[in-house]
């Protein structure tokens, strides 16, 4: 229950800044596309390299933090 009204929340944020924390990761980028079941934050790189894309499972998730723009 509670992970559908994540879910839902999450989507009406999509193209937002994003942190995600796992147990073992804190993943920070633009927040591109949620299902009901996974997150894909891309991971802008500043440099010449590609962006990368990291889907999460929604379950794997800690907290989310949409840090303030500057």
């Amino acid at each position: 229950m509670f992970q559908d009204t994540f879910a839902a929340e999450m989507a009406n944020r999509v193209g937002s800044q994003v942190e995600v924390a796992t147990d073992n990761n804190l993943i920070e980028g633009i927040l591109s596309t949620v299902t009901t079941d996974l997150v894909l934050v891309i991971e802008v790189n500043s440099g010449y390299g590609e962006n990368t894309n990291l889907y999460l499972s929604i379950d794997a998730i800690n907290f989310v933090r949409f840090p303030a723009a500057a």
